[in-house]
């Protein structure tokens, strides 16, 4: 079945696109939620403006998310943790720890976009990748140092 995205969904397409879904995927989940409407010439003409203003809304929420991309490329987040032997730490750093540090440091960023394959358990300079657009996406790096024990 043919849609019109109302909403870019990753995976699918973007605002604006017409994609061809399933058809139980069509009536049963974008149809209902307002994701995406069918591709008829009637809905294409009724919504043409209603179209039109999504993908232009979407223009900016890329341009958005593409300035917050530069100011995290930028940033490092310093974490000073109790390790063992060879640099291993006591506990791991995980995305709550990570997303923890951007709102102090001022950024709203959903914890659900961070991409931590798996928790940090190594003393060093780590990359985490953090999605904040389909297609925008930042490198914050993340500089975990032993505790000094004194």
């Amino acid at each position: 079945m043919k849609v019109v995205l109302l909403e870019t969904i990753e995976g699918i397409g973007s605002v604006g696109q017409e994609v061809k879904v399933k058809d139980g995927y069509a009536r049963n989940y974008l149809v209902p939620k307002g994701l995406a409407l069918m591709a008829s010439d009637k809905n294409l003409k009724a919504f043409k403006d209603k179209i039109q203003s999504k993908i232009r809304s979407e223009a900016k929420s890329r341009e958005h998310a593409q300035k917050i991309a530069d100011q995290l490329d930028a940033v490092t987040l310093n974490f000073s943790v109790k390790t063992g032997q060879e640099g291993k730490l006591f506990g791991s750093i995980t995305s709550t720890n990570i997303f923890e540090a951007l709102n102090q440091k001022g950024f709203e960023v959903d914890k659900k976009k961070i991409v931590l394959p798996e928790p940090i358990r190594h003393v060093g300079t780590h990359e985490v990748t953090i999605r904040l657009y389909p297609g925008v996406n930042a490198q914050v790096k993340v500089e975990v140092s032993a505790e000094n024990e004194e």
